[in-house]
């Protein structure tokens, strides 16, 4: 048997660093009973543990989609139709009428020629990122940006450098020490996922244009909830034509499974020949095509659902913020709250979902060494009651642990 020994040595150290992370099964959130014993039906922003009402602040299913009806029922058309799986990769005979659609709708949405439907965001970005550069070529890339892209630039074998948060004159003095032969594909989030802050995209476009660099801008939580129609915030400051590869995922606002990447025939066309993680996956499941075609579908009818959720958020932010916490550079539907210390985060987790409330500790290296938080997701399931009682036990909570 192989020895193992390490494992557990190196495990012990995690844990008593406060970086151990071990897998929760959450409860099914469909129903519960009142002390009447009546039926309620109960989304992903809520669910019951224990006989008790949990409010839940780490899901990223934003707009409430993933239970909707036109949601679900989209999704099991898809499977009676096409049954449980592609069976094949997209290459194959893995690309289904529904996957087809997906695409067309997806590249409408985006506002670009065409788009590609990866397996997951992970595998569109890493897929993405290392087919575009190779080992000449650089990588300029947000300090701050999310593992994927991180993970698709080593695999890439290009130069990597990392700019600054945001820091747009960093970048400039990056990009004008381009060697004349290389290739530079500049990359960034546009709703960065642990701080909830927004890229400077219309900066970072201009210097992508003015130095002929591809820019890749990873959409995974601007998509449905930012722009007109939740089109991102690409679309939100029209920058189709800047920002030559626009990635999104189908697993956060639009509540399903599946990543996509959005842009030229061209680059659809370089993809489907380069990108491995594309080429040697089996397609997305029909069913997840369907539920993101309802939820298209629920965007398209409800046209305000990112704005009024932004606003809750706000509102939430700001009550936080009066309480003393340090919610960051956070102006979207992302609420931090920077403790700093991991064992002090973990602990107010702990004392929070005592009270009725899940909120996901992030430590390193997630986030920065030094930063770790708490990351509250505030969504459409969660009412302004809900926000409230969350907002008045975080913050009595967080004194009694000393942490005001």
């Amino acid at each position: 048997m192989t020895d193992e020994t390490w494992m557990e040595t190196e495990l012990a150290q995690l844990h008593a660093q406060g970086l151990e992370r071990q897998l929760q099964v959450m409860p099914d959130s469909r129903l519960w009973r009142d002390k009447s014993g009546a039926c309620h039906a109960l989304g992903v922003g809520v669910f019951m543990l224990d006989g008790r009402r949990i409010l839940n602040f780490s899901s990223n299913d934003y707009l409430g989609l993933a239970r909707a009806p036109a949601v679900v029922e989209a999704a099991a058309a898809a499977l009676r139709r096409w049954g449980a799986g592609a069976t094949a990769s997209r290459l194959v005979v893995g690309t289904l009428p529904c996957h087809a659609e997906l695409e067309t709708r997806l590249a409408q949405f985006k506002g670009y020629a065409a788009a590609l439907v990866f397996g997951s965001g992970y595998l569109a970005n890493v897929g993405a990122v290392a087919a575009l550069v190779g080992r000449h070529d650089r990588i300029l890339a947000d300090k701050l940006a999310h593992a994927s892209l991180l993970d698709g630039a080593t695999l890439s074998r290009a130069t990597i450098r990392r700019f600054q948060h945001n820091d747009v004159d960093h970048l400039l003095r990056l990009v004008r020490q381009k060697p004349a032969s290389a290739r530079d594909l500049i990359i960034t989030e546009s709703v960065f996922s642990m701080d909830g802050d927004l890229a400077p995209l219309r900066d970072i476009a201009r210097v992508a244009q003015e130095h002929g660099a591809m820019l890749l801008v990873d959409e995974a939580h601007a998509t449905g909830v930012w722009g007109p129609g939740g089109t991102g915030l690409i679309g939100e400051w029209r920058l189709q034509q800047a920002v030559s590869v626009a990635m999104g995922t189908l697993s956060k606002a639009l509540g399903a499974y599946g990543g996509f990447i959005a842009g030229s025939e061209t680059l659809k066309r370089w993809l489907v020949n380069r990108a491995r993680p594309f080429i040697f996956s089996t397609g997305l499941p029909p069913p997840c095509a369907g539920a993101v075609l309802g939820a298209l579908d629920v965007l398209e009818k409800n046209h305000c659902l990112g704005a009024d959720l932004l606003r809750r958020a706000d509102v939430f932010r700001k009550r936080l913020q009066a309480a003393g916490f340090n919610t960051g550079g956070s102006v979207s539907q992302i609420v931090p709250v920077i403790i700093g210390d991991n064992q002090k985060t973990l602990a107010l987790a702990r004392r929070l979902r005592s009270h009725g409330i899940l909120a996901a500790a992030i430590r390193p290296p997630t986030v920065p060494a030094g930063t770790a938080r708490l990351r509250l997701s505030v969504t459409l399931e969660h009412t302004q009651e809900d926000l409230d009682r969350a907002a008045d036990i975080l913050a009595t909570t967080a004194r009694e642990e000393g942490l005001m």
